[in-house]
């Protein structure tokens, strides 16, 4: 377990809080390993029966550790980031969001696997991955235009649009925008009824919403591929460089 991944169980709840807040909550290989276990204990255990993620602080997550990912090694057959993809995508029982601030690269695309999606009023949701040097992933290439249509997902995917939380709301991405102070509060309140509803029905009614997501893992399986191409790619490299120098990157 990860001393950056706090979790807390109460009235068949358990909350995850993603805590790193000296580095808005972006995301190392070891967090994911505790985010993955923590997902399948959920998973297996009876007696919580809702799932809550939030971010510590003000920041929901910056996204993915750029230096952790790229000093990482890629040569793990399931790296950590893969079992939590791969838990959060396959999770049977309901996955609540409470976006708490920005939520940047795997913090937006994480969502598109949550069965509900609350925000608070300074959320902001980005996906700057070919900023990056980078492609989308979590299936997000198929599940973001599903959720909020073409025309918008290419203006986040391609030109990099921010959308705030009233956008988020109103393109299908969240469906409702708390205060920030009532946020995670009104989250728990919400999760805890659902964790008071019949439990196979839950299961079952999620299965069949989720039913038409079948090329899902296919689709995901060729974002890893493309994106374990850029990670070793010269446009990659120059993200890196560009961070650590401080400077803008310059592609050729």
């Amino acid at each position: 377990m990860s001393d950056n991944i706090i979790l807390e169980t109460v009235d068949r709840v358990t909350t995850m809080t993603l805590s790193r807040a000296e580095k808005r909550n972006a995301i190392t290989q070891e967090m994911y390993g505790a985010m993955a276990d923590a997902l399948a204990d959920y998973a297996a255990n009876d007696e919580v029966r809702a799932f809550v993620i939030t971010g510590a602080q003000d920041y929901f997550t910056s996204g993915n550790d750029v230096k952790d990912f790229w000093t990482g090694s890629n040569e793990d057959e399931q790296p950590p980031v893969a079992r939590f993809l791969e838990q959060v995508s396959s999770c049977p029982k309901p996955l609540i969001a409470a976006v708490n601030g920005p939520a940047i690269g795997i913090g937006v695309t994480m969502l598109l696997h949550c069965d509900l999606v609350f925000v608070a009023r300074s959320a902001t949701f980005s996906t700057p991955f070919v900023q990056l040097g980078l492609v989308p992933e979590a299936a997000s290439s198929m599940l973001l235009p599903a959720a909020i249509g073409n025309a918008m997902a290419n203006d986040m995917f391609l030109a990099g649009r921010v959308l705030d939380a009233s956008e988020a709301v109103a393109f299908g991405l969240a469906s409702r925008v708390f205060l920030d102070e009532d946020l995670l509060v009104q989250t728990q309140e919400v999760a805890k009824g659902v964790a008071q509803s019949a439990p196979t029905s839950m299961k079952k009614t999620k299965s069949l919403i989720r039913h038409g997501h079948a090329q899902m893992s296919e689709q995901m399986q060729r974002e890893s591929v493309m994106f374990g191409e850029q990670l070793k790619s010269p446009e990659f490299a120059e993200v890196v460089a560009a961070k650590m120098q401080k400077r803008p990157a310059v592609f050729k």
